[in-house]
This record gives C-alpha cells, sequence and structure tokens, in this order.
C-alpha cells in the first residue's frame, strides 16, 4: 500500500460525503502530481453542460493521467476541487462519484468554491497528489 488513510474517532464520519480526514505517506514513496482535469475529451474540449456529466469524466480523466504513471485512483492519496457556483445539491454527484471510485477508503479532498475556471463550460476540476508503494 502507498499510504494509510485514518479518519480519527474524535472526529464526524466523513466517507458519506466523499472523503477523509488524514492519510500517512511513509518515506520512500514516490509521489505523483496531477495537474487540474476537467470534464474535456482527448480535444479538450467540455464533453457536456451537465454537472454530473463533467465529475464522471473528470474522475475518468484523472484516471487517464495516473495510468501514465503506472499508477490507478487507489494510489490518490489528495484531491483538491474546484466546482462553480458551489451549491449544496452539487454535494450529491460528488458524493457519489466518489463513492463509486473509492468506496469506504476514499481520499482527502478539500472543495472549493470558485466563480469560475479557466474555460467558460467548465463547471468542475480536480487537482490529485498520487503514491507509489516504495519498493520493498
Amino acid at each position: 500500500m502507498s499510504h494509510t488513510i485514518i479518519n480519527p474517532g474524535g472526529l464526524h464520519d466523513p466517507v458519506p460525503l466523499g472523503y477523509s480526514h488524514t492519510a500517512h505517506v511513509p518515506a520512500g514513496t514516490d509521489l505523483v502530481f496531477v495537474a487540474g482535469q476537467y470534464g474535456s475529451g482527448a480535444d479538450g474540449a467540455v464533453v457536456s453542460t451537465d454537472f454530473t456529466d463533467q465529475v464522471r469524466q473528470t474522475y475518468a480523466n484523472l484516471g487517464v493521467a495516473l495510468d501514465a504513471h503506472g499508477l490507478d485512483l487507489s494510489h490518490v492519496v489528495q484531491l483538491r476541487t474546484y466546482v462553480v457556483d458551489h451549491g449544496l445539491d452539487k454535494l450529491g454527484p460528488i458524493g457519489e462519484a466518489m463513492q463509486e471510485r473509492w468506496g469506504g477508503n476514499p481520499p482527502l479532498n478539500t472543495l472549493i468554491g470558485v466563480a469560475g475556471l479557466a474555460l467558460p463550460d467548465m463547471l468542475f476540476e480536480v487537482d490529485a497528489v498520487a503514491a507509489r508503494p516504495a519498493p520493498a
């Protein structure tokens, strides 16, 4: 395992909300940083104006970026999530997508509401830190 997720008992259970509180990455672990991924096709154009579609495509794109390093979503330690015009209605699609991909062991995730992103149709973006297990 590249990292250990810990949700201390003295804090609320964040897993239903799609994140965890803390992570430990042991010395000797390689870190991979992934710049902002969004709901784009291979041409860079946003694939849909629907928020849920963008969330799903964003995580698919994150998977492609990680695969280039021989990693997958299970190696993600931390996400930063950027949501245009954030409201409580957007937590459902994000939480569902996180549950589908990480189940009961989601990475750390900080959600940041923003007025806009790099392209006018972008509604959702994530950047990530992933950890490659240290050689045995």
